[in-house]
């Protein structure tokens, strides 16, 4: 009986004994992820006196579930809840989209093309960057600050920027793309604010989108250039000798294989704009406020109310929930298996 247990079936089959424990670790590995949404959740259905009691567990045996926070929430002040939900909506879905359709066509140029930009010409870049930052800084008139930085930027570029041979190549784009993603967001937040102030877009969902989709561009790019180095550029030979363009290349068949990355990679992004807190701070007001600042709001002077928080937190996450379940089949789908005959 024992060795039965023990014994395995196959070499890449597991015995029962270890199937049993399998199970019961997933299990109980599941119940350590899925128990602070039961939490959140039954926590919603809970009155103050009840959550700042002992804790309870069980509704309808520790304790009696109400919807009085709900009503509250979605009913009171719903104005004032449905506000901040459309404007996550509408800020994450346009940045992710935004970001995605600009990352992944700057991986696949990282993947298929070779490019060669000279360091002195990023140099002068960067410092008439910088350039139309302090004319900006001493009250010139942005419009007049980008023009002159461009002007001279171009003169640059045809005298003494033809003097530096060194140049970059695609490892090095991609490698300073991704290091603008490490570079912690409380760096450039002031920055960016003052840039937003002189612009007067404070306060609108247009400042929060083009800032997401700069700080989201990064990852889409490192993420689409790795799946898209997995695509058989043999498929995209066989297309150009039957004489297709590279834009129908990319849209017929590169794009349709990349769905996979593209849905992972989106959601990815997704959640990141979905949840981004310090950047909607400084640029959001009332009227563009999203859902983090309205959850952190919660945290009142009488303190943390924690049965209006568990209703926000519980609407917040449902759609990205809903959306990793309905689209997980697209991620786990292998479409190139077998697209390629040796």
């Amino acid at each position: 009986m024992a060795r039965s247990l023990l014994r395995r079936r196959s070499v890449l089959s597991p015995s029962p004994l270890q199937m049993v424990l399998s199970y019961v670790l997933m299990i109980a590995w599941a119940l350590v992820v899925l128990f602070p949404l039961y939490w959140l959740f039954i926590t919603s259905f809970k009155l103050p006196v009840q959550v700042d009691d002992h804790p309870t567990y069980l509704p309808f045996i520790d304790f009696k579930p109400t919807l009085s926070a709900w009503h509250y929430m979605l009913v009171e002040i719903g104005p004032d809840t449905l506000r901040p939900y459309v404007n996550t909506v509408i800020v994450g879905f346009i940045s992710a989209f935004a970001a995605l359709a600009l990352g992944t066509a700057a991986a696949y140029g990282l993947t298929r093309f070779q490019y060669r930009p000279r360091l002195g010409a990023v140099l002068l870049f960067l410092g008439c960057v910088v350039l139309a930052g302090v004319a900006i800084a001493l009250h010139a008139p942005w419009q007049i600050a980008v023009l002159g930085a461009l002007a001279v930027f171009l003169i640059a570029l045809q005298t003494i920027g033809r003097r530096f041979k060194r140049s970059l190549g695609n490892s090095d784009i991609a490698f300073w793309l991704i290091s603008q993603r490490i570079m912690p967001p409380v760096v450039v937040v002031i920055p960016i604010y003052i840039l937003f102030q002189r612009l007067d877009m404070l306060d609108t969902r247009q400042a929060l989108i083009v800032t997401y989709v700069a700080a989201n561009l990064p990852i889409v790019v490192w993420l689409m250039r790795d799946y898209l180095q997995t695509i058989p550029i043999e498929l995209e030979e066989c297309a150009a000798i039957d004489g297709a363009s590279p834009y129908r290349t990319f849209w017929s068949i590169v794009l349709p294989l990349a769905v996979p990355g593209l849905v992972a990679t989106f959601l990815f992004v997704l959640v990141f704009a979905w949840n981004e807190y310090l950047l909607a701070l400084f640029l959001s007001g009332a009227k563009s406020q999203t859902m983090p600042l309205t959850v952190a709001a919660q945290n009142a002077t009488r303190g943390p109310q924690w049965w209006y928080m568990s209703v926000l937190i519980t609407i917040m996450i449902t759609p990205v929930i809903v959306m990793a379940i309905v689209l997980e089949r697209y991620i786990a789908r292998g479409l190139l298996v077998g697209a390629v005959k040796g």
